[in-house]
């Protein structure tokens, strides 16, 4: 029950970041969102997500794993609520900040929990990909539930969906996870980190969403930029003259973490950008509806949650590093195949060979890489180790879609025209390079993760 509760955690995560693509014409339209302030829905929850992650790892390990889960569902429900019945696009936006907030408070608490309720080994492993098929499923998932709920009920109902969810998961959390008991009083709070590291990554990662639609020589992103290097500059020397740092320098002596957090990045930059370019395929040059764009990922969530199981099981034959490379010349294959198959009169049934490929590629490397990240490290650095790598995988995701657009030629979701399909099919086959250029990388380290 308590790893069913998890992954569901991680379900609602994954969900709440995408649902709302699908809803985004609609909320635009219910609200009177200007065109160039409706991508803020999304960027939002990016943003603040991204920021806090390294926060709240560290405030998992400090101020309990349970305290922090319990918060962060609570945060989500009535943050829920509140964006359904949002009336302006000042408060939707600043809802969906509050969300991504929840998301940082919440991802690092529910690896965390894992990484310490269960023992590192074949344990661990398995409920790993329990939480890992949740999570990578939920991706693919969103799309279809938004498209389901916005025919039956409205906009404001992929916001109300969370609300009875996280809700019980609060509940759930607080009744079957281990008390934390009283906090530690030896360790404290890095007051000058904290606020430091958040205040530079939240500009990092808000410079990687706006630089690309506002152009990199405008005033916001040259001050963004100037901004965040500058704190991000006083967090190394606040943390290298601090007693009790946000960031302990010793979890870099741990190869397997430095290593997941590259993979992580990679990870959000190549597989997670796919569902952006094939909602556009089937949208725009297909004209699928919302609900059967969301049932053609209907596949890809369950390949990629039969990927995270047979991930596990790889582990125990031939271990988390070649399991982990496997899986992403797994997925390079695929999205070259994939690429290959996207064409105007294309079928479904021609994409399914790339999408079974990608799919299990993608599933295996999201267990792997959650594997090597915990590998090694003690209970009480669970939570910022965590946040380490979450951390880089958002970060990763908002480089890597910012890159992936610019090389398809900037498309979005007015173009069309060959040129809309000719930029789809060079941003998935740039994906297919990028994976398996990570994989070539991880080769020339072998046997710097452990088995």
């Amino acid at each position: 029950m308590a790893l069913l509760v998890l992954a569901l955690a991680q379900l609602v995560i994954s969900l709440d970041y995408n649902i709302v693509y699908v809803a985004l014409p609609d909320i635009g339209a219910g609200l009177g969102f200007d065109d160039h302030d409706l991508q803020w829905v999304v960027s939002a929850y990016v943003v603040a997500g991204g920021g806090f992650l390294l926060l709240g790892g560290r405030a998992a390990d400090l101020l309990g794993r349970r305290r922090m889960f319990v918060l962060a569902t609570l945060l989500y429900a009535g943050s829920s609520l509140v964006g359904g019945l949002a009336g302006t696009p000042g408060v939707l936006v600043a809802v969906r900040a509050v969300q991504g907030v929840g998301g940082a408070l919440l991802f690092p608490a529910t690896l965390s929990l894992i990484n310490t309720l269960y023992e590192e080994g074949p344990a661990r492993n398995r409920a790993l990909a329990v939480w890992g098929a949740a999570g990578a499923g939920g991706l693919c998932l969103g799309s279809l539930l938004g498209g389901v709920l916005l025919e039956v009920s409205g906009w404001p109902s992929v916001f109300f969906v969370n609300v009875p969810v996280a809700g019980a998961l609060a509940v759930a959390g607080r009744c079957l996870f281990p008390a934390d008991g009283p906090r530690d009083r030896a360790r404290r709070f890095d007051l000058a980190g904290a606020p430091t590291a958040t205040g530079g990554v939240t500009l990092l990662v808000f410079l990687l969403v706006r630089a690309p639609a506002q152009g990199w020589g405008t005033p916001a992103v040259l001050t963004s930029a100037a901004l965040s290097a500058g704190l991000l500059a006083l967090f190394v020397v606040v943390e290298r003259r601090s007693r009790d740092p946000l960031v302990p320098v010793r979890l870099f002596a741990r190869r397997g973490l430095v290593v997941a957090m590259g993979v992580t990045a990679l990870f959000n930059a190549t597989f997670s950008s796919v569902p952006y370019f094939l909602t556009l395929y089937f949208r725009t040059v297909h004209g699928y509806s919302a609900v059967a764009t969301g049932l053609a990922f209907l596949v890809p969530a369950v390949l990629v949650a039969a990927g995270t199981r047979a991930g596990e099981r790889a582990v125990a034959v031939v271990g988390v590093h070649r399991m982990l490379v496997g899986g992403l010349l797994l997925g390079a294959a695929g999205a070259a195949a994939l690429a290959l198959a996207l064409t105007p009169d294309g079928s479904y049934a021609g994409l399914l060979p790339g999408i079974v490929l990608l799919s299990l590629g993608q599933g295996a490397a999201w267990t792997g890489m959650w594997i090597t990240a915990s590998a090694g490290v003690a209970p009480g650095d669970q939570g910022i180790a965590s946040g380490l790598a979450s951390t880089t995988l958002q970060v990763g995701g908002a480089v890597g879609l910012a890159v992936l657009v610019a090389l398809a030629g900037g498309v979005g979701q007015n173009a069309s025209g060959p040129a809309l399909l000719d930029g789809i099919r060079t941003a998935v086959l740039a994906t297919a390079a990028g994976i398996g250029c990570g994989a070539l990388a991880l080769l020339a380290r072998r046997g710097t993760t452990r088995p």
